[in-house]
């Protein structure tokens, strides 16, 4: 991101049942309360785990801003430090001091699922906070988020396939999905039904079997990102556009759900420089946080939230048609979009300019 450190305040705290270090990063509070997932991982060092923080809380900010939420941005981390044992007993117990770590915030700051954690973990955050999103249906919440989340890269993928190839429909079009879990595989079965030609990857192979049963194509991971396409979906891990694998790319449309997937933000001139259009990752990936927001916090109904994570759709065409008017990347435009409502403190649009 954009500077080292600009982040209104971050918690460091290791937890008193569990010894595990606990990491809050609130990035702005500018728009509204911050909320971020809650990621348990293991890092080489819990510094690790506090970069992981710092970075993808400030990416929230932004996806929030351009999503058109009022909210800020944040993120918790767990951080499992290399060979740190982590027994069942031990997990619940550091998800409980997660609980009260998140309860001080008193609603400036609010989770749910990230890597690591799921519906029923929120269930255990939610005894200290009713800030906890995302607990299962039968405990008040909207559940597992993969399926909105998937939902919104299908409408910002047509909507960038509109603008690559001037045509939204995928039909006939070779689509490369690199993670086949659970969003990948959302995203899979929705280009299918519309007659792409689905490839996904995982560095599970287990998945393998799941993917040829459905008539998808398999790739090895480390083909993935140069194997021909029309498009392709980054849907795994961040860091996957980088210096190296920039120049192996063979589609000219790359959007997905993944985290953080520029190395460092010089990859998006990169990109660009090859003509490669690319969906900033935090545009794309915002249907999950816009659809459990939208009912879990200002109550809409399923088919309104659903409309609103649609919309993605309108925002991907509007980043990329400023980008291609004004000669700067999507990146800077996505970015400009967001700089621009956090200037206003959500009191204006989100228009770039």
């Amino acid at each position: 991101m954009s500077q080292a450190f600009a982040h209104e305040e971050v918690v460091i705290r290791r937890g008193r049942r569990s010894g595990l270090p606990l990491i809050v990063a609130i990035h702005s509070r500018t728009l509204g309360p911050a909320v971020g997932g809650c990621r348990l991982r293991r890092y080489d060092t819990w510094q690790d785990g506090l970069a992981d923080a710092l970075r993808l809380s400030e990416a929230m900010t932004y996806k929030a801003a351009v999503a058109g939420l009022d909210f800020g941005g944040g993120k918790s981390v767990i951080a499992l430090e290399k060979g740190t044992e982590l027994t069942a007993e031990r997990r619940q117990l550091a998800l409980e001091d997660l609980g009260e770590l998140i309860a001080s915030f008193d609603g400036s700051y609010r989770t749910g699922p990230d890597i690591g954690t799921g519906p029923q973990d929120m269930v255990v955050l939610k005894r200290f906070s009713p800030y906890a999103y995302c607990t299962p249906e039968e405990h008040g919440g909207t559940g597992n988020s993969g399926v909105p989340t998937a939902t919104g890269v299908l409408a910002a993928l047509r909507a960038g396939a509109r603008h690559v190839f001037g045509d939204a429909s995928c039909a006939g079009r070779t689509v490369v999905i690199s993670g086949f879990g659970s969003v990948g595989g959302g995203v899979a079965a929705g280009l299918a039904a519309e007659g792409a030609h689905v490839v996904v990857s995982d560095v599970d192979h287990s998945r393998k079997d799941a993917a040829l049963e459905r008539g998808y194509g398999w790739v090895e991971p480390e083909e993935a990102l140069s194997v021909p396409a029309d498009i392709l979906v980054p849907a795994a891990v961040g860091g996957v556009l980088n210096g190296e694998t920039v120049p192996r790319l063979t589609a000219p449309l790359v959007v997905g759900p993944a985290n953080n997937q520029l190395s460092d933000e010089s990859v998006a001139d990169a990109l660009a420089e090859r003509g490669i259009v690319w969906v900033p990752d935090y545009v794309a990936s915002a249907g999950g946080i816009v659809y459990v927001l939208s009912r879990e916090s200002e109550h809409y109904d399923h088919e309104a939230a659903h409309k609103r994570v649609l919309g993605i759709g309108d925002t991907v065409s509007q980043v990329l048609d400023v980008a291609r008017s004004t000669g700067v990347t999507p990146l800077r435009a996505a970015r400009q979009m967001a700089e621009r409502r956090l200037a206003s403190g959500g009191g204006g649009d989100a228009t770039a300019s």
